[in-house]
């Protein structure tokens, strides 16, 4: 087993003192129930931001809120109650969000690409379910932003896994310049000093996409179409790296530490997923696109589940003529990026996850009663 896997089990059961008190604020005392009270509010959606593999398609944003950050800012937690608390993002690109009303959110955008594909995505009624409502376009400081339902809203302290589908994570025209360079020798050295070919190792250079595949292997990106981007436990501090969970049984492992002892959740997962993967095996617009570094966030809590397609910042149309089946291996100029080969073994792996009835599962306030 990973020593990543391994980091979350420990978590879980609790051993290992350090890690499992390390999150809370120095000014919380024993006997400072409000400073405590306000602590485990915070945990509301602390999610876990996973070093990222330095890839061109980065980790998913994911905008969370917390009652430690300045007062200056106001909002409505999940919880539907009103009190100071601000926004902080722990993984994705820096200052990506902004805050918005109760239900949305305020995402930048670098161009008009992602705006462009949820109003495409809007214009086909059997993908408004899976994906965030897109609601306007904001012009606001100097920036510009779109703003999108808020998937968190409504649940009350989710576990979320963000999933990264797909077997190529880089655009082909990030790839183009084919001149081999000697920072990204470095870099592949650093990681792994026997990976260089001897041609390469005689030049001390590799090309980009060189690079960008080699990249791709170290995680499970390459092997199953999908990667466990980010993950939060119920009041557990962050683990902040995965990218070594590659092989199937690492992953299950990881999936299984995820769902817990929630059968019932593992199915409506599962059934949700099979959904997602009809409604974009019957879209006209999925066949004409490919889907760079896109995500399936997937959320529960005491009450709910949901699954959504997240992060279209890299979708593009392909060439007229051209279809694509999102399953088959990329080659240059095909333009397959292996996104459906992903959501399929993101469904094989959940359907063969061994849910286990052990105490050192992740906790449940009270028994599931799932709603559609």
């Amino acid at each position: 087993m990973s020593t990543a896997v391994e980091q979350f089990r420990k978590l879980l059961t609790g051993k290992g003192s350090s890690a499992k008190d390390s999150w809370r604020p120095t000014c919380c005392t024993a006997n400072n129930k409000r400073c405590r009270k306000q602590t485990e509010e915070s945990l509301l959606l602390k999610c876990l931001a996973l070093n990222a593999l330095e890839l061109s398609a980065p980790a998913s944003d994911v905008l969370l809120r917390t009652h430690q950050c300045p007062a200056t800012t106001t909002t409505t937690t999940n919880t539907g109650n009103s009190a100071n608390s601000g926004w902080f993002q722990l993984s994705g690109h820096p200052d990506a969000f902004a805050p918005a009303g109760p239900g949305t959110v305020w995402k930048k955008c670098s161009g008009g690409e992602e705006r462009s594909v949820y109003e495409a995505l809007a214009g086909e009624p059997a993908l408004r379910d899976i994906t965030p409502a897109y609601f306007r376009q904001v012009l606001y400081g100097g920036q510009t932003f779109i703003e999108l339902q808020d998937l968190l809203h409504g649940f009350r302290d989710p576990h979320v896994m963000d999933v990264k589908l797909g077997t190529r994570t880089f655009l082909e025209s990030e790839v183009q310049n084919t001149i081999a360079r000697h920072d990204l020798y470095l870099k592949m050295v650093a990681v792994d000093a026997g990976a260089p070919t001897d041609a390469e190792r005689q030049v001390e250079a590799v090309t980009k996409l060189r690079y960008m595949q080699f990249r791709e292997q170290q995680s499970s990106t390459c092997s199953l179409g999908f990667r466990i981007e980010a993950m939060k436990f119920r009041g557990t501090p962050p683990v902040t790296d995965l990218k070594r969970v590659k092989n199937t049984g690492d992953v299950s492992d990881t999936m299984a530490l995820f769902l817990g002892n929630h059968e019932d959740v593992r199915q409506r997962i599962v059934a949700r997923l099979q959904e997602i993967r009809y409604k974009l095996d019957q879209s006209h617009y999925f066949k004409k696109h490919e889907v760079i570094g896109s995500s399936i966030l997937i959320l529960y809590d005491d009450t709910k589940v949901g699954a959504w397609l997240i992060d279209f910042a890299k979708t593009r149309p392909v060439p007229d003529g051209c279809i694509l089946n999102h399953r088959s291996p990329w080659t240059p100029g095909n333009h397959e990026e292996g996104f459906l080969f992903g959501l399929d073994n993101l469904i094989r792996v959940l359907e063969n996850v061994k849910i286990t009835t052990t105490e050192n599962t992740v906790p449940s306030s009270k028994p599931l009663a799932l709603k559609s």
